[in-house]
């Protein structure tokens, strides 16, 4: 356990004499968990800015990256939950910057679908491994075995979070 106050430590300092019954614990965990992924967004923005990589384009490109580098239009808009005519103007751009081509189905001759060219692997690949080095980074103050158990502990959270909040608990 680290002994080493943040700046979470000295939030909770703060609030406890204004809301007395505040559960320490669960306020330290929700403003950490807050603090760490309003960092993880900052770095993406500055990652995508780098590279003039919109978030959008970023996004079009993670989902096809996501379904092997080639996918139906309809798949990628269930994919991002847009609209059909989002896509198409997601993929017009693409192709215009030469990170995606369209090419025949090869399940069905009506359809087109819409392919990461080798620049469009490039580009999400680039904005993938400095935001994945940056977590590698912050969760690597972790041992592996402390990982797979924040993991875990992430993942029951999660689930109730799934839940409607006056759903019955099971224990």
């Amino acid at each position: 356990m680290t002994t080493t106050p943040d700046a979470v430590d000295r939030h909770i300092e703060r609030w406890l004499p204004v809301v007395p019954e505040l559960d320490a614990d669960i306020e330290g965990a929700v403003v950490r968990m807050i603090h760490v992924t309003r960092h993880l967004r900052a770095v993406k923005e500055r990652v995508l800015a780098d590279l003039d990589l919109p978030a959008h384009e970023y996004d079009t490109l993670h989902a096809l990256a996501g379904r092997g580098g080639r996918a139906a239009p309809s798949e990628l808009a269930a994919d991002l939950a847009v609209a059909p005519a989002s896509i198409t103007a997601r993929v017009d751009t693409l192709l215009r910057r030469e990170f995606v081509r369209r090419t025949p189905s090869t399940t069905d001759r009506r359809r087109v679908d819409v392919a990461l060219t080798d620049a469009g692997r490039a580009a999400w690949r680039a904005a993938m491994e400095v935001q994945g080095d940056e977590e590698h980074r912050l969760l690597g103050a972790l041992t592996p075995t402390e990982r797979r158990h924040l993991s875990d502990l992430l993942r029951r959270v999660m689930l109730v979070a799934a839940q409607p909040a006056d759903a019955p608990t099971t224990d």
